[in-house]
């Protein structure tokens, strides 16, 4: 045939090309059914690969618990180890919790992979790329609230009313069981010997706070000489911190709402009277002879028992901590076996702040002069001083040069009371 294709091959019949065309049509895409290569199994519960996943992370455990009982053993035996590293757990020397990552990594993929059969990464991949990390910061958000909202408002409420009942048991106490305070031992004060406010206005003796200023300053000075009493009362909980060379004592209380609170304790072998004159009644004379103290102003006497001061202090810590001003309410109370003068910072419009100091805060502190039950000559002395010097500083530095200030300030006391006995 011309220009086509010779089907003489194919025996030049057209039926015949047809039919084998149909036959292989046939073939490809209707098999028969008697023909079956692979009679197909019962379907697998995990694939072999899948299996040998599984079979890598149990080796994963497994090495990393062989590298960690080696690693028990190369010191110590076995169980001296497991104490150190397990009981006694310490994240830079032990390798515990390497273990304990490696068997929560098995757990997670076994579980993910074997027990459920998962077809995602996402329990290898964010299981510790994403989820550990949300999670963590979820929980540490968690903590936080809790600690912000519950522990401390409860525990700051608790406070409040242990507070209370104690400024109510030791108000009682000292109305029906006044006692001596020892020298080892402190205890709430009995009642002043100036009498109160009500009597003094009904003798028309002293004087008496009139204005509505004038009778804050007065609470002002009374919740202070609450707050020092309090600290007396609770001796046993003060921390040491150190003490110097004559055997003066610094020590920290934690006082709430007003934090750390430092207390000088130290023995004097001189009357407390001398002491309570010196430092308690006049303190205006206090920068003639202690040189932490550049100067001291009376601003108003209120009452016969309270008075309000401007006090100027000398620099400290080599010059690193600046001069600083207060102004403080003070309320001097003289009891039978002691005398206290305690206060805080106030407000006056005498000493309004100025731009030459810095002007710090106290609070609640003040001065005890402890007589002695059995040696008239002797005295114990009593600083607490609660301050806040404002400015940036360093916490740890303010620290060190508060305790190095009522040394300093004991060492000055002492010299002025030898200077008072020698000229008389």
């Amino acid at each position: 045939m011309p220009g086509g294709v010779d089907y003489g091959e194919f025996g030049g019949s057209l039926p015949a090309i047809a039919s084998l065309n149909a036959s292989y049509s046939t073939t490809v895409s209707l098999p028969s059914p008697h023909y079956l290569v692979v009679p197909p199994g019962e379907k697998k519960v995990i694939s072999d690969v899948r299996r040998t996943f599984c079979l890598f992370v149990t080796f994963d455990l497994l090495f990393i618990s062989l590298l960690w009982i080696i690693e028990l053993n190369i010191n110590n035996s076995i169980w001296q180890s497991l104490e150190l590293e397990v009981v006694k757990y310490n994240f830079q020397s032990s390798f515990f919790d390497i273990f304990l990552l490696a068997l929560f990594r098995f757990l997670c993929l076994q579980l993910g992979y074997a027990a459920l059969r998962l077809r995602h990464w996402w329990v290898i991949a964010n299981a510790f790329g994403y989820v550990l990390p949300i999670t963590s910061f979820v929980v540490a958000w968690l903590e936080t609230w809790f600690l912000d909202f519950k522990v401390l408002s409860i525990e700051a409420g608790d406070e409040r009313a242990y507070l209370a009942a104690v400024n109510a048991a030791s108000e009682r106490a000292s109305m029906i069981y006044p006692r001596a305070v020892s020298e080892g031992q402190f205890y709430s004060p009995p009642e002043s010997l100036a009498g109160s406010e009500e009597d003094l206005d009904e003798e028309g003796l002293g004087r008496r706070a009139v204005s509505p200023q004038e009778k804050e300053l007065v609470r002002q000075g009374k919740e202070a000489m609450a707050v020092v009493e309090q600290i007396l009362a609770q001796e046993e909980n003060w921390k040491f911190e150190k003490n110097d060379d004559v055997g003066d004592s610094v020590y920290t209380l934690e006082i709430p709402f007003h934090g750390k609170t430092f207390i000088l304790k130290a023995f004097m072998q001189c009357p407390a009277e001398l002491v309570y004159q010196e430092v308690i009644l006049q303190p205006e004379k206090m920068a003639q002879w202690n040189k932490t103290v550049s100067g001291c102003q009376i601003l108003q006497r209120v009452d016969d028992n309270t008075l309000v001061s401007y006090d100027i202090s000398s620099g400290a810590a080599g010059g690193v901590v600046s001069a600083r001003d207060f102004v403080n309410v003070r309320r001097v109370e003289r009891k039978r076996d002691c005398y206290i003068s305690a206060g805080m910072a106030t407000d006056h419009g005498a000493k309004p702040p100025h731009s030459r100091y810095v002007r710090g805060e106290n609070g609640p502190g003040g001065f005890v002069v402890l007589k002695s039950s059995s040696n008239p000559s002797v005295c114990t002395f009593i600083w607490v001083l609660n301050t806040d010097l404002k400015g940036r500083l360093p916490r740890y530095l303010i620290h060190q040069s508060l305790a190095a200030t009522m040394f300093e300030f004991m060492a000055h006391l002492r010299q002025r009371i030898a200077d008072l006995r020698s000229t008389r």
